[in-house]
């Protein structure tokens, strides 16, 4: 049985969230009791994910969205106040990394992205490691790439075709990661994915020539927090399920 400080403090190192410069906080974000059996895992913190942890008897929920976001109404009301007191009145504790997980070399939102779409990674995008640039076995079309993507995350994407040119070096980051595309185009690749798009988006893509996909954000960020549980499970000796709350964006 593992000690939620042990845990906390073994995952926080893992990830490294102190290199981090990040929206929210990251580490433990409600406290609950403090030895651990089960945890569950999720895309983000919601009351659907909190319920599915109750009713499986979780002593703990790890997030990659988590709460307290800066710059949102920091009273404990509403929704928020639902939630807090779900967790809180079931002495579950929760756990959120957002930029951490997403930037993680083996257990990251993108480097497990790489390994469902078979991407060999060559560099990362910013100076946190958050995105990477990487390379295909070999050159396939837009339609095929999306075929593969469609078929692993069990999501249709939107392709944005820029021309006819095959893909085989390629960029990408997960969730709402649409304006890196600038770094993309920069970097001369033959295509971008991330999982939202903006309108100027499309326009970015037609005209520097970079095939763009919008894979969803849910959907591209799935990976990292379930490998990540099945990772910590492993090393306490811990139950761990991955929860799937579904969402189309």
């Amino acid at each position: 049985m593992a000690t939620l400080k042990h845990f906390t403090s073994y995952i926080n190192e893992l990830l490294e969230i102190d290199k981090f410069k990040d929206y929210a906080p990251n580490g433990l974000q409600v406290e609950g009791k403090g030895k651990l059996k089960k945890i569950i895992t999720g895309v983000s913190a919601t009351q659907a994910l909190i319920e599915a942890a109750i009713e499986k008897e979780a002593d703990a929920i790890v997030v990659h969205h988590g709460w307290f976001w800066g710059g949102e109404d920091p009273c404990i009301v509403g929704m928020k106040y639902k939630r807090l007191k779900l967790l809180m009145e079931h002495d579950i504790s929760m756990l959120g990394y957002h930029l951490p997980l997403d930037a993680h070399p083996e257990l990251g939102n993108n480097a497990q992205l790489a390994k469902r779409l078979g991407i060999q990674i060559e560099d990362v995008m910013d100076e946190q490691g958050v995105g990477n640039f990487g390379r295909l076995a070999e050159y396939i079309s837009l339609e095929a790439l999306g075929e593969r993507i469609e078929k692993s995350l069990e999501r249709k994407p939107l392709l944005i075709s820029a021309g006819d040119h095959a893909i085989r070096r390629i960029a990408w980051c997960t969730g709402g990661a649409q304006s890196h595309i600038d770094k993309a185009v920069e970097a001369g690749v033959d295509a971008y994915i991330s999982g939202e798009i903006s309108e100027h988006t499309v326009h970015i893509a037609r005209e520097s020539g970079v095939h763009y996909i919008a894979a969803g954000h849910h959907a591209t960020e799935r990976y990292g927090v379930e490998a990540l549980g099945e990772f910590a499970a492993a090393k306490f000796g811990l139950v761990h399920e991955f929860v799937d709350i579904d969402n189309p964006a």
